[in-house]
């Protein structure tokens, strides 16, 4: 079926990558993070932009984006005067963390909108509806505001130390 440990590896890119690619990484980034994750040993952007036959420059890019969400750490060698990085290895902790801080980021965000909607209805004066009406909208909004309270409080809790 194989026939050599390159194609193997180009095989265990392609399909570790896919799920990589649903946190929210490009298909370069995923592909790069799991040759990184594969490599028993700190790349070069050469390196990598050899391996897996992209630009210099999008090696750098997709690299930087990777260390901004704690994926990939720029190691030093003595000797070597080039930066080079390697992938953290503790997948599920960072995954999950990186995925519930999203979570929590939105939440937060459409609580702060809900919010305001619901500061905005109480300032109402014309009437552009009924009492009842507007009493409930503001049930409903703030049955909604504690729904997201409940969500960021259960993804808070969620989190791995």
């Amino acid at each position: 079926m194989f026939e050599n440990k390159t194609e193997i590896t180009n095989k265990i890119i392609v399909e570790f990558s896919k799920t990589i690619e649903m946190f929210d990484l490009t298909p370069a980034e995923a592909r790069l993070f799991t040759y990184l994750y594969l490599e028993e040993k700190p790349l070069t952007l050469d390196e990598m932009s050899e391996a897996l036959g992209k630009s210099k420059t999008a090696m750098s890019n997709s690299i930087r984006n990777l260390a901004n969400l704690n994926l990939v750490t720029r190691v030093w060698k003595r000797g070597v005067r080039k930066d080079l990085y390697k992938a953290n290895t503790q997948l599920f902790k960072i995954f999950v963390n990186s995925y519930i801080n999203k979570w929590i980021d939105a939440t937060n965000f459409q609580k702060m909108s809900l919010a305001e909607i619901h500061k905005n209805v109480k300032q109402i004066n014309k009437p552009i509806m009924s009492k009842e009406e507007l009493a409930t909208i503001n049930n409903y909004l703030e049955e909604l505001i504690e729904f997201h309270n409940e969500i960021e409080s259960l993804f808070t809790d969620m989190k791995q130390d």
